[in-house]
């Protein structure tokens, strides 16, 4: 029983990481729980984001990964531990960001720390956050040759 929801699990944090990259609101929000918390360490805003229900995160990621910013974010080597209808899971990230328009690349790594609750027949993501283990900004004119040759949203 345990595999069928540490599969469950692993579907929903990719399905949560690709509704982001896609842009796909409606499917990302259905991801979280509707009190999911979420604490995003990251060097670029200067402080750890903070957010306390899924609005407010579904809300930012709408804002600030607008049609102008093209992201990639990949989790690997996830450790799910089952408790009934909770569980808890660890996974490594790996995410690219491009902002054309201030010709910026963002590469950076993370171990995200995420609670899960089963509700409505499935799993959805209670509360997610990582700390980052490094971030690194680079920008475009430093990577001679370096041209943007296909961009989903045209920014």
């Amino acid at each position: 029983m345990d595999l069928i929801a540490i599969e469950e699990i692993r579907t929903l944090k990719y399905r949560y990481l690709r509704t982001l990259d896609l842009k796909q609101w409606d499917e990302f929000t259905d991801t979280l729980t509707a009190d999911a918390t979420a604490e995003y360490g990251t060097a670029t805003q200067g402080r750890p984001l903070t957010f306390t229900n899924r609005d407010q995160i579904v809300s930012y990621m709408r804002d600030a990964l607008g049609p102008a910013i093209t992201t990639v974010h990949s989790c690997t080597h996830p450790e799910i531990a089952i408790d009934g209808e909770t569980a808890t899971g660890s996974w490594c990230l790996e995410d690219t960001v491009l902002v054309p328009e201030y010709k910026l690349l963002i590469k950076g790594a993370a171990y995200y720390s995420d609670r899960y609750r089963r509700e409505d027949g499935g799993w959805r993501i209670c509360h997610t956050g990582y700390v980052r283990t490094y971030e690194a900004t680079i920008p475009l004119g430093d990577l001679p040759g370096f041209k943007l040759t296909a961009n989903l949203w045209g920014g």
